[in-house]
């Protein structure tokens, strides 16, 4: 199996939060963690933002019905119930339809554009790239095997994002290909925070691999 991220421009038309967070100076991203397809619309979304920045950005959106925020030290993690998805009916066929797996986070940039994973069989995937070609414009970020850790469970979204974008820019390799500032860039972090979460995540995973 293999695991791709993709980036794509997201297709008219906008969901309300996703435009509100293009639309806010406070916060530049939201990643969509998990989700639950009901009536309701409940999700849980982190945002690179302080809780009352995300209460005003929340406080636009007329489909919200319900919000709980809870601080985090890197942004805010709001629970968020809507009465509807107000996805775009096209989109939720293509994902209804693919036989593919897309592992959290789902993150909408505040420059409109939106970054996912997909696991499946090269196939699968190639077709999953091409349904989503005829809606709106898409570009493949990396392509690579799928390695489910052991230890994925004790990572944090975070932890797990900044890893993948590792992998990504050629941090790992031998030559050292890529830079801490290269993955800061690709998750839109500061340096600091960047090389954080590395480390933090290089030594669950370590630790785990020791102790087996």
């Amino acid at each position: 199996m293999k695991r791709v991220t993709f980036r794509t421009e997201y297709a008219e038309p906008v969901h309300p939060i996703q435009a509100a967070v293009n639309d806010a100076v406070a916060t530049t991203r939201a990643d969509l963690l998990y989700w639950s397809p009901t009536a309701d619309g409940t999700a849980l979304v982190w945002f690179d933002a302080n809780p009352a920045a995300v209460a005003e950005i929340l406080d636009s959106v007329d489909t919200v019905t319900d919000v709980s925020l809870h601080d985090d030290t890197t942004g805010t993690y709001a629970l968020i119930e809507q009465p509807h998805l107000k996805l775009r009916p096209a989109v939720l066929d293509v994902v209804s339809d693919t036989v593919v797996a897309f592992p959290p986070p789902t993150v909408f940039h505040g420059d409109g554009t939106v970054r996912f994973d997909a696991v499946g069989s090269s196939p699968a995937l190639n077709d999953l790239h091409d349904r989503l070609q005829e809606l709106t414009l898409v570009c493949v970020e990396a392509v690579r095997e799928y390695r489910p850790w052991s230890s994925s469970s004790v990572l944090t979204n975070r932890q797990e994002e900044a890893l993948a974008a590792a992998v990504a820019v050629g941090y790992y390799e031998i030559p050292r290909e890529g830079a801490v500032s290269d993955v800061a860039e690709a998750i839109d972090c500061s340096h600091s925070t960047a090389g954080e979460l590395l480390r933090k995540a290089e030594r669950t995973v370590l630790t785990a691999v020791m102790d087996k």
